[in-house]
């Protein structure tokens, strides 16, 4: 396949052939921010399936959302895991020892806590009877940690399951060079003090550059705001588009904080610190302060600056997920139903933040919904540029049948209807946490608005996505 975005970084989008062939309705801010129509309820079918069981969320909270380098800096990520998993006790009050399964998602381990789902449960007081344990697929693993509750609760294996996910920037792993690692390691294993010497008498001042996470694919050696730029230029999407959707996330995140819609966020009293009760990085700033912030990864050219990409950023997050009947017999009112989902997996070079294109009509057809029963869309922000650039791609014949091999184009979602009380531009974005919070946030909506069908989709490093139907549960 010719590479798309290679090409077009040789021929600017103002002459790019996949420029000409993309264009975006304008967006408008101020349109965005009126008042969410009153609830109604709505009458559509459900999308239960006969001899399946009917699995729900009866509750999903998460510690607030903050910059690295702020309050949680001292802590551990297990710290914050067991903070979200006490919150959601709190919140619903449910038996430690009816919770049949505990998995947590996280993508930068701390190697003391490498399964950290299990430390923070016996932090959090969960019997050591109960099984935890930790799954990985870069930004989406709290999504792969959800809808791995979500088989063991179909397959009758479990009929209660916590899932969640956490991730702490401002601590991660740094190593010893690997020549320094080898060196400790075989002195280690050396029995005699001749052998030491020996060993230290290689060493080289060199050896003590440390070794840095990575934050590029490895198997392209690109960094993702490096992939979103390229993407954003191959998509005709502009600078100034990208300034005003991130503008429209913030404003929007600071009104549903303002007005209390984040009822997800759960105090998390800081240990030798105050309680920190609201996520910290939502910033609304102004076209004009935007304008003047340098390209941060293709320069002078590029149009991806530190305001329209998402920051780094500490959490935790964690959902109650139950089979509906054991939900109904503990006396517990669901919020949504988990309905159908998929995992999509495209080119890490030049399609690295397609995922929801590429999920968004497979998840509509298994479901046998289309994009006007979506009453709720939630989609994961890593980019402006890669938000929009989806939305262009979804929206466009030719890039389905030439790309997608499909017939005719999914359509891109209604603004009205999309990422309506901030999203991961605003609210932040703790890579293994943020998949729960997503979940939340179209359950909330679908209650609070009235609507029946929520959409939520995301991309991941590694050319990979994920995407969900979210059912409101019957008032």
């Amino acid at each position: 396949m010719t590479s798309i975005l290679t090409y077009t970084l040789k021929n600017l989008p103002s002459t790019s052939k996949w420029a000409l062939r993309f264009s975006l309705r304008p967006l408008s801010c101020s349109s965005q921010l009126r008042a969410a129509p009153a609830a109604q309820t709505k009458s559509k079918k459900t999308l239960a399936k006969p001899n399946i069981r009917n699995i729900v969320v009866v509750e999903g909270v998460r510690i607030p959302f903050l910059q690295s380098g702020t309050s949680y800096k001292e802590l551990m990520p297990h710290d914050l895991a067991r903070a979200a998993l006490l919150g959601l006790l709190h919140r619903t009050n449910v038996p430690k020892d009816v919770v049949d399964y505990i998995i947590f998602g996280t993508v930068i381990q701390e190697v003391k806590t490498s399964n950290v789902a299990r430390e923070a449960a016996l932090g959090a007081g969960f019997s050591d009877k109960t099984p935890a344990h930790t799954v990985t697929m870069a930004c989406i693993s709290a999504n792969q940690a959800m809808t791995t509750g979500v088989g063991l609760i179909a397959s009758g294996q479990c009929d209660v399951v916590v899932a969640g996910g956490v991730e702490l920037m401002s601590d991660v792993p740094i190593r010893h060079s690997r020549k320094m690692r080898k060196m400790l390691l075989d002195l280690n294993k050396a029995k005699t003090l001749g052998q030491r010497l020996s060993l230290i008498s290689k060493f080289r001042l060199n050896y003590l550059s440390p070794e840095l996470p990575s934050v590029a694919e490895f198997s392209t050696s690109e960094t993702m705001g490096h992939s979103a730029d390229r993407l954003a230029a191959a998509f005709a999407v502009s600078r100034l588009d990208q300034d005003e959707y991130v503008l429209r996330s913030h404003s929007l995140a600071k009104k549903a904080q303002d007005e209390g819609l984040l009822s997800d966020v759960v105090p998390f009293k800081v240990p030798g610190k105050d309680t920190v009760i609201k996520d910290n990085g939502i910033r609304p700033s102004s076209l004009e302060q935007m304008a003047k912030l340098k390209p941060a990864f293709i320069k002078p050219y590029g149009t991806v600056t530190a305001a329209n990409s998402s920051f780094l950023t500490d959490g935790a997050s964690a959902m109650l997920i139950m089979a509906e009947e054991k939900a109904l017999a503990m006396g517990y009112k669901p919020k949504a139903y988990l309905r159908d989902f998929v995992y999509v997996s495209q080119d890490p070079k030049d399609q690295l933040l397609l995922g929801p294109t590429y999920a968004t009509p497979k998840v509509l057809e298994r479901a046998g919904l289309t994009m006007t029963d979506i009453d709720a869309f939630e989609f994961h922000e890593a980019f402006s540029g890669q938000i929009l650039a989806n939305f262009k791609a979804m929206d466009s014949d030719w890039f389905a049948q030439n790309y997608m091999g499909r017939k005719t184009k999914v359509g891109s979602p209604p603004l009205e209807k999309f990422n309506n009380w901030g999203g991961s531009l605003s609210l932040g974005h703790p890579f293994g946490a943020t998949g729960c919070r997503l979940v939340m946030a179209a359950a909330n909506r679908l209650r609070k608005e009235g609507g029946q069908y929520g959409l939520v989709a995301a991309c991941a490093a590694g050319g990979q996505g994920h995407a969900m139907i979210v059912e409101a549960y019957p008032k």
